[in-house]
């Protein structure tokens, strides 16, 4: 993982947009990592006659930046200009042109003097009227939820899973403490040239494979509620079954999508993750909307935890004594109702510091990031007690 900060830098940028019947929104933080080193990619509406079509990609970036930010920018033209994808052979075209771009970017200056050794993973969709086509490589991943669950998902590509570790092996590496010879924890991602240095073998015969593993999908549009594009970032701490559930229950109390991957970043950072962290959220036809029930629910919840917050700082005898992390380990063992599921307590982390600076304005500087470190809270945060749909 590296050098992380003191304290994470929570500065979110965020971007939305709809177009051919999908609203998209764009969220991204840098975290308690010392760069920034995700890029990501949204556009309804592609050229050359595809109008109907879209596209949207999430990057996540290791050793540097470059990779992750030329491929942001670039894999989209070179998957286009394939003569495949202008053959309407979109699988084919996608591969080539993912190896069209690693092949190209090696010639970057950074790249060919070896001064810049960075990589990227990659994770992109192409959302046509009929269907979804995903292609990943590495680990970020894509999740499809249709009426409530998750019912696809990429596959992460880990050093570790049989078919990868015999390429590595083949190629002349080995596979230790679950990374590739010891070093790099993604056996496929674009960039990363110094482990594709086998002039006898191919571009996806090396010790690190651009080559992506792509899916078709039909559409549903009486089912399909949403498609998730995301980076290590947020699935280290929230399983697809977690962020389905999460995202589907935001959506009933708010159409902001901006406003849903900003909540789900938040709550990831909360729940522990030390990463970056992207998220492109697209909604189809069939996503859910904002419910007066739910929003009343969510509302009780707030009133309850409120409720508790102010019981517990008036049952304190010294209230300059008592800090906030005290006040979080004496929540987490209560018993909330409506619970956002997949979030548990720690979605409600923002309100509850909140409450707590109006409560005990003397003790607002009591509240640090630090304390959500400590392996005692993120186990009780994470616990069935508090998140009782966590998987």
């Amino acid at each position: 993982m590296g050098a992380l900060l003191d304290t994470p830098k929570t500065e979110k940028y965020n971007e939305h947009g709809s177009g051919n019947g999908l609203h998209y929104g764009v969220a991204s933080m840098q975290g308690w990592r010392m760069e920034m080193e995700d890029a990501h990619r949204a556009i309804t509406g592609l050229k050359g006659g595809l109008s109907d079509w879209s596209y949207f990609a999430v990057f996540d970036g290791h050793a540097g930046a470059l990779v992750s930010a030329h491929s942001a920018e670039h894999l989209l033209e070179c998957i286009m200009q394939t003569e495949e994808f202008k053959a309407e052979d979109v699988t084919k075209g996608i591969h080539s042109g993912f190896l069209r771009l690693d092949d190209e970017m090696r010639e970057l200056p950074e790249m060919s003097s070896g001064t810049e050794k960075s990589g990227s993973t990659a994770v992109c969709a192409f959302i046509s009227p009929r269907n979804i086509y995903i292609a990943n490589c590495g680990d970020s991943r894509a999740v499809l939820c249709r009426a409530g669950d998750p019912v696809f998902s990429t596959r992460d590509h880990k050093p570790v899973l049989p078919a990868e570790k015999e390429r590595i092996q083949n190629a002349g590496g080995s596979v230790m403490i679950q990374r590739v010879n010891g070093a790099l924890a993604v056996s496929r991602a674009l960039g990363d040239y110094e482990y594709k240095n086998l002039k006898d073998r191919g571009p996806c015969e090396q010790l690190v494979s651009p080559e992506p593993e792509i899916f078709v999908r039909d559409r549903d549009d009486e089912h399909d509620e949403f498609l998730v594009l995301a980076c290590d970032g947020i699935w280290d701490v929230m399983n697809n079954e977690d962020l389905c559930n999460f995202i589907h229950s935001r959506l009933l109390l708010t159409d902001d999508l901006e406003a849903v991957t900003n909540q789900v970043i938040d709550t990831c950072l909360y729940k522990g993750s030390r990463d970056n962290m992207s998220i492109v959220l697209v909604t189809f036809p069939a996503a859910p909307k904002p419910s007066p029930e739910a929003q009343k629910k969510e509302a009780e919840l707030e009133m309850a935890i409120e409720r508790r917050i102010k019981e517990i700082v008036a049952e304190q005898k010294d209230k300059n004594e008592f800090d906030f992390l005290q006040l979080l380990q004496l929540l987490v063992d209560q018993e909330f109702p409506n619970l956002p599921p997949g979030g548990g307590l720690s979605a409600k982390q923002p309100f509850i510091e909140q409450v707590f600076r109006e409560v005990c304005p003397s003790r607002a500087d009591s509240i640090t990031f630090q304390q959500y470190s400590s392996p005692f809270l993120q186990s009780k945060l994470n616990s069935p007690i508090t998140d009782f749909n966590n998987n």
